[in-house]
């Protein structure tokens, strides 16, 4: 199959940083390719991933993130370069409402974010010709009216994770500073258990960085520390390290690749049974979900969990192949029916 692939214009393929739809495609795009298809890939003119890139396009610019008007002139690059592709693959939410696609070629979308008003209306608009795909069934169960084709659930390459030893003696938050996040709960309950716990986390948008300045800086201390932004190996190293990760999320996260990754080290995942929780987290085997209240009585005994158990159910579960091969599935399901 030929196969284009578009990713969000702000940050690089694969992302050297946070960037977990970023991620996602690095590893959809060099999965396609090993298994013998022809990728083309429309994403920042600095991305990495090794196929072939649509060519024109801008350096990534997380200050341009969500502008439409940076949206757009990617969507048109993006088709523009596409007209010969079997099918289009696109993880941008605006750029399959673009009008001068090219005729004939099938498109799918993922959504990589929550359904809410705006993006049912977004999502509604482009289903009659846009196979439309969910990250978890949780996500799912909100789209509302928007048709769903399929749920795909995001893997790891976690062959190229190492395992950890969990001999840290911290546990740790990763993830986004803000309220629904839950680092503030994490804090909360990482206090109420004695364990010194770690924040790894990124701020990028300005809410965050006053989120952080005022409810956040003025917690750390008294063996909570934050270590600012981490990526490949030493986020591997900071996860494999933790006896557990804390992820008290406050809102049903449409999937979060962080538990997968966490549970890839060996680390398993105490937090809340928020939105595609439940579907990777096996409460009591590969991790503790409960509410807040009930997290700090249940994270030492995330010790007592077996590492090994938790490795080879993300592997079981949640690799890279596996998510190739539904995309692969998906592919052909929609390309033979407009046959």
């Amino acid at each position: 199959m030929r196969i284009g692939l578009i990713a969000p214009p702000w940050v690089a393929v694969p992302p050297p940083g946070y960037g977990g739809t970023e991620m996602v495609v690095d590893l959809l795009a060099r999965g396609l390719r090993d298994a013998g298809h022809e990728v083309l890939l429309a994403a920042a003119a600095d991305s990495t991933c090794p196929v072939p890139l649509v060519p024109g396009t801008a350096p990534a610019d997380p200050d341009a993130m969500n502008t439409t008007e940076t949206a757009l002139a990617h969507a048109v690059r993006a088709y523009g370069a596409m007209a010969t592709m079997d099918l289009v693959h696109d993880h941008t939410l605006l750029g399959p409402l673009y009008r001068h696609r090219p005729a004939g070629v099938p498109v799918t979308v993922t959504n990589h974010g929550p359904f809410t008003d705006t993006t049912r209306t977004i999502f509604r608009a482009m289903a009659p010709e846009v196979a439309i795909v969910a990250i978890s069934h949780d996500q799912a169960s909100r789209a509302g009216d928007v048709p769903i084709a399929r749920v795909i659930h995001h893997g790891l390459d976690v062959a190229a994770i190492p395992p950890g030893a969990g001999d840290g003696g911290y546990v740790c938050f990763l993830g986004r500073i803000c309220p629904d996040k839950g680092v503030l709960e994490a804090i909360g309950i990482a206090r109420a258990a004695g364990v010194p716990l770690r924040i790894a986390a990124k701020m990028r948008e300005r809410s965050e960085h006053r989120f952080f300045e005022e409810c956040v800086e003025p917690a750390l201390g008294g063996g909570v520390e934050y270590v600012g932004e981490v990526a490949g190996q030493r986020k591997y190293e900071l996860l494999g390290g933790a006896v557990a990760l804390l992820n008290p999320i406050q809102w049903p996260e449409p999937f979060g690749l962080v538990m997968i990754e966490s549970l890839a080290t060996g680390t398993p995942v105490v937090g809340t049974p928020q939105g595609a929780a439940p579907e990777i987290v096996r409460d009591g085997v590969t991790g503790f979900l409960a509410p807040v209240g009930e997290l700090a009585a249940l994270l030492p005994r995330a010790a007592e969990l077996d590492r090994s158990r938790c490795r080879s159910d993300v592997a079981a579960r949640f690799s890279a192949a596996r998510m190739v091969g539904d995309h692969l599935a998906f592919y052909r399901e929609v390309l033979a029916s407009r046959s």
